[in-house]
């Protein structure tokens, strides 16, 4: 037996025994405080990687051929027939990955092997010690020896009852440090009490696993425990935690079959309400969270409801129990499969009208047991849960509505009647709400399933015949086509769900397989269902029995170990009383079953006849017969064993079903036809081929069986044996017997003893000597691998009685093999010490010369970079100061225009202002030139030109004022600029404003108007009375004829000009108007132009602005004109004045 499979990767550190320590006979004290000791320095061992010996799987599983034969002696009978490999083939055990192994237990002494036991009493009492004695009503009490005389010892009880009994009858017991030790093997004593009194110390205090060597024990402990969930989950998988438990027995799978790359399988085994299904979903949810978030564990969990509901049933002793055949017949007190009732209480109402459902105690399959609802279940909310789990495992809505459609059908058959027609010995099927509603849910008509119910169809010959079927031939018929749609619907169900599952395996190639299989039944009455189920349980004890004890102790002979061979309670007579031929219960079944005039009593008194001989077999009364099964006796009542034998689904209903419109039903029937064309070979049947129709369900459930077997041979196996304390289901109750019984029937005190006084660590010569080879202090590489085998022992002075040499391998007992582990593990940190600081030292100078290139790289770079970066620098200098050059020279020039134009215009404005001013003294001065001298004429030419000169320096230092001011609205400019955004929003109000500036300006060009006319009137009046004199006294005496009057002139000017104002007005005004309006329409998107609306919107503005300034300083100069020619006299008026004035002194003189 391989390491691997016997010391799960979590109970490596287990508390035990230290290895020098050997029982030889009776204990000793100094021995016990030497244990004591042991113990407590051990406790706190723990190991964090996974163990590398250990044997591999493939060795178990291909056995020896010189021992196949006593396994099962007919060949074509065997699963294991097709793994038969000779012993030079098989794989060594995979001690190559070891980091780690369990602590060394104590062996046991060839001496003592013979007792079944391996235990004694002398040594206890003579001592007077703590010993077992076994009450009259079967309970085991522990008590201490009083005294002891001959053959007879006084024993004292707890409750201070004395006892004189035999000291045969006692039985040695452990000392109180070893009271609930987590595995049976570091017990002292192995006996049957002690092993039941540390189960039941632990059980009471909620430790429900133990380990049995290889074996994990659990007991159903009907509540709730905190031992489960995500910090359980995390601490097994970090090795944090060492105590027995599901999750390190499902994390030594995954562990092994990623390192071994062999498939792994978890065996559950169990008596009906152990716990086996509960445990299953444990390990399950374990390999789920170990999924690493892909997706694929919640799918794993959520198939969990979907097989409960689809092949579990409430039971008399399980509310929650595997079952085989569960359709059309139900026990008072039990129910049929959960998922009628979920589908019945939890259906949504559109599904329930569609299918027209009913409750579940309308249907007759259902309403066989008065029982249909599990305290503390809720059908309806686990129907929910069922759907949720479909869409999880990728099941669509109409492949969902047609599964709960043949539910309801099957459910519907169980209501369709018969009438038995008058005089005649046949039925026909009567046309109610039951028949109408199958063949509406399976898609077929009425009058075809009417036929295939009520007929059966013969070919006789050439010729075919239809014959009408009895009322219990119609019943068979009916519930046959009932138990085969439900049957092909589980199995489609599984097949959905493992396509689901297949990404993992598709990827990797390797599975975990967790066979939940219905566990050992023994009712008051037992009928074919629990033949086959416990058929199948013997099997499985055999697997295990095969794993444990045969091929263990079968390789240990094969390799010359010197090895006292273990006794163990083998069921091979009992499975080959199953499956002889032709004298076996199954051949013997399947012969009567063909026989048409064979009944249950014929069936029953064959038996009896040819299998009396056999010790496994016990005839009864009537119809009954008895089977010594490894779980115990189990008496069979042959009622109805024929019938359901047979194979009542006849190719009339295959053909029906082939015929309906409903996919799922058409698959079924293809799916059973495809069957029927292919040749059965095997162990089904010697030679030829035969229909599925010819088998019978017994010989179809061994074929499955076998398969199941060889799939199992196929991996590396863990057993987990399930115990249930009591019969009652309560939490706390411990019964012994109950519990005595399934540890028998287990074998899981033979377990202990083979774990303990085996070699369950083992490795070949050659790896023995490559693994280790390198730790001798001398080369031996020329050797062969024994000597350096032998050479690496005897350095490390392991103990002779710790190991024995075979044939092929080194057999070492439990932790021998952990001081080679520890020495190999510290010289190879060591070498990977000196390595890792030579890789480190080379990795620095590597890391130093990179560096320096690096740096040397990246200075070349950033010099080429910043020389490129300089010279476009100096091109981008160059080009800027011509730019600079260009815009300054362009501004000089601008300002320079805009200061000579300003210059002109106020040159123009100073000369053309004195020009007016003093034209009058200049004509005056001439009219009297001829009558002055010349010095008067040449002083006042003086003067004027004196003037004349300062005002044009005035004017000149007005001008560089201007020009200051210039350059600073120049740099206002830029402000302006920037709040021209304000005056666009502010235009249409300031639009308003011109026009009442506009009309502003008429009201007072009118005004101007009206009072230039009066003024005008009253002028024209004077300057006719004058004209005479003006002609006379003109200061031009050439241009006198042309010339009109000093009032006259300038007063019809005015008007002149002021008229020129008026017009000019009216036309700027509807120019800038006109603009305006055609500026905005632009803006608005109203008319279209390739013109920037924002930009000529400013510049008529600012000519508008100019021509404002321009208008209203005209318009003041004109009003000042008007305004002096209104309030002082002309200039003729002065001259004449002056005039008359010379005259008048020339006249006096």
């Amino acid at each position: 037996m391989s390491q691997k499979s016997r010391s799960p990767l979590s109970f490596q550190s287990i508390k035990s025994l230290p290895g020098e320590f050997r029982f030889m006979g009776s204990p000793t004290s100094d021995r016990f405080e030497k244990f004591s000791d042991a113990k407590s320095r051990n406790s706190d061992v723990t190991s964090s990687s996974i163990p590398e010996n250990g044997g591999s799987g493939d060795e178990v599983v291909e056995g020896v051929e010189n021992s196949v034969g006593n396994v099962d002696q007919v060949n074509e009978d065997s699963p294991y027939r097709r793994n038969i490999i000779s012993p030079e083939d098989r794989t060594s055990s995979g001690d190559e990955d070891s980091d780690s192994v369990a602590p060394p237990v104590p062996s046991i002494s060839a001496s003592r092997r013979e007792h079944r036991w391996g235990d004694t009493t002398s040594y206890a009492a003579k001592k007077k010690l703590q010993s077992w004695f076994q009450l009259p009503n079967g309970r085991w009490e522990l008590g201490k020896i009083v005294s002891t005389s001959g053959s007879e010892s006084v024993f004292s009880l707890p409750d201070g009852k004395v006892l004189k009994v035999k000291t045969d009858r006692l039985v040695s017991a452990n000392p109180d440090i070893l009271d609930g030790v987590d595995d049976l093997m570091q017990l002292s004593y192995l006996n049957e009490p002690s092993v039941l009194y540390n189960l039941e110390y632990r059980y009471i205090r909620d430790m429900i696993y133990t380990k049995a060597g290889p074996v994990l024990v659990a007991i159903n402990p009907f509540k709730k425990v905190p031992l489960y969930g995500n910090e359980y989950i995390e601490s097994y998988k970090r090795k944090t935690i060492e105590s027995p438990h599901v999750y390190a027995i499902t994390d030594t799978a995954i562990r092994e079959m990623i390192r071994d790359e062999v498939n792994q399988s978890i065996i559950i085994s169990g008596e009906s309400g152990a716990g086996k299904t509960e445990t299953a979903k444990i390990a399950m949810q374990y390999l789920a969270a170990l999924g690493g978030g892909s997706g694929i564990e919640y799918e794993i969990l959520k198939t969990n409801p979907i097989l409960e509901a689809f092949g579990n049933a409430k039971t008399l002793r399980n509310d929650n129990s595997s079952r085989f055949s569960r359709v059309v017949q139900c026990t008072e007190g039990e129910r049929s499969y959960h998922i009628f009732y979920y589908l019945c209480a939890g259906a949504p109402s559109t599904l329930k009208g569609k299918l027209n459902l009913r409750s579940a105690s309308e249907y007759k399959y259902l309403s066989q047991s008065s029982c249909h609802s599990i305290v503390g279940v809720d059908d309806a909310e686990q129907f929910r849960i069922v759907m949720e789990a479909l869409d999880v495992v990728h099941v669509s809505k109409d492949d969902q509505e047609s599964v709960f459609a043949m539910l309801a059908a099957v459910l519907w058959l169980g209501n369709i009647s018969f009438n038995v027609i008058d005089n005649e010995n046949h039925v026909e099927v009567v046309e109610d709400e039951g028949l109408f509603t199958v063949a509406e849910l399976i898609g077929c008509g009425v009058e075809e399933l009417k036929v295939a119910l009520s007929t059966r169809k013969m070919r006789v010959g050439n010729d075919n015949i239809v014959q009408k079927l009895k009322l219990s031939q119609a019943i068979d018929t009916r519930d046959a086509l009932a138990k085969s749609i439900y049957a092909c619907l589980f199995e489609w169900l599984v097949e959905q769900i493992n396509k689901s599952l297949a990404v993992g395996k598709r990827r990797t190639g390797r599975s975990i397989s967790i066979l939940d299989i219905y566990g050992f039944e023994s009712f008051d009455r037992n009928s074919f269902e629990q033949f086959c189920i416990n058929y199948a349980n013997e099997r499985l004890q055999q697997h295990f029995n095969r794993h444990l004890f045969k091929l263990e102790q079968e390789e240990y002979i094969q390799d010359g170990i010197d090895w006292a061979k273990v006794e163990f309670e083998d069921n091979q007579d009992c499975l080959r009383l199953f499956e002889k031929k032709p004298l076996g219960l199954l051949s013997l079944l399947d012969e009567e079953s063909t026989f048409p005039n064979g009944t249950d009593l014929t069936f029953a008194n064959k038996l009896k006849q040819h299998l009396k001989s056999n010790s496994c077999f016990r005839g009864e009364r009537e119809k009954a017969f008895t089977v010594s099964h490894y779980a115990g006796e189990v008496t069979y009542d042959t009622s109805g064993f024929l019938e359901k034998n047979r194979d009542l689904l006849h190719m009339d209903s295959i053909q029906l079903m082939s015929s309906c419109s409903c996919h799922l039903p058409q698959k079924f029937a293809a799916n059973m036809l495809a069957q029927s064309e292919k040749p059965v070979v095997g162990p089904l049947y010697k030679s030829g081929g035969a229909d599925s129709q010819k088998l019978s369900v017994a010989t179809k459930f061994k074929g499955q069986l076998f398969q199941l077997m060889q799939r199992l041979e196929n991996t590396t196996p863990h057993f987990i044996r399930c115990i249930k304390p009591n019969n009652l289901q309560s939490a706390g109750l411990y019964e012994q017997e109950l519990v005595l019984q399934q540890l028998r029937c287990c074998g899981v005190l033979e377990v202990v003893r083979i774990s303990r006084s085996g070699f369950p660590t083992r490795m070949s010569h050659q790896k023995f000597a490559r693994r280790y080879g390198f730790l001798l202090s001398e080369s031996v590489t020329s050797q062969d691998p024994l000597s350096v085998s032998v050479a690496i022992l005897h350095q490390f002075n392991i103990l002779p009685e710790m190991y024995q040499v075979g044939y092929t391998k080194l057999f070492f007992r439990t932790g021998q093999i952990g001081v080679l582990e520890d020495t190999r593990n510290r010289t190879l940190h060591g070498v990977l010490r000196v390595q890792s600081c030579f890789r480190g030292h080379q990795a620095r100078c590597y890391l130093k010369e990179l560096r320096r290139g690096i740096t040397t790289l990246q200075s070349f770079v950033r010099g080429e970079k910043a020389r490129r970066e300089y010279e476009v620098s100096v091109q981008r200098h160059r080009a800027a100061v011509i730019i600079q050059r260009k815009i300054k020279n362009r501004i000089a020039r601008k300002n320079l225009k805009s200061t000579h134009d300003a210059s002109i215009v106020i040159q123009s404005a100073i000369r053309g202002w004195l020009v007016r001013r003093y034209s009058g003294d200049i004509g005056l001065l001439k009219l009297t030139g001829t009558k002055a001298n010349e010095s008067d004429e040449v002083l006042v030419k003086a003067s004027v030109l004196a003037e004349l000169q300062r005002r044009v320096l005035k004017a000149e230092a007005a001008l560089r004022e201007k020009e200051e001011e210039n350059d600073i609205l120049h740099q206002r400019l830029q402000q302006y600029e920037n709040r021209w955004s304000e005056y666009e929003l502010k235009m249409k109000s300031m639009e308003e404003v011109w026009q009442k500036q506009m009309r502003s300006l008429q009201s007072s060009l009118s005004i101007a108007k009206k009072s230039l006319a009066i003024d005008d009137s009253e002028r024209n009046s004077d300057a006719s009375v004058n004209a005479s004199e003006d002609r006379e006294y003109s200061w031009d005496t050439g241009s006198h004829k042309g010339q009109e009057s000093n009032g006259v002139r300038p007063m019809s000017a005015g008007l002149s000009v002021i008229s020129r104002l008026a017009e000019e007005f009216e036309q700027r005004s509807q120019v800038f108007g006109d603009d305006a309006k055609f500026l905005v329409e632009v803006k608005s998107g109203q008319v279209d132009a390739s013109l920037n609306p924002d930009k000529e919107l400013r510049r008529l503005k600012q000519m508008f602005e100019a021509w404002k300034k321009d208008y209203g300083g005209r318009l003041r100069e004109t009003k000042v004109i008007l305004h002096k020619l209104g309030s002082e006299e002309g200039p003729v008026d002065r001259a004449k004045k002056k005039w008359w004035a010379r005259r008048n002194s020339t006249r006096i003189n």
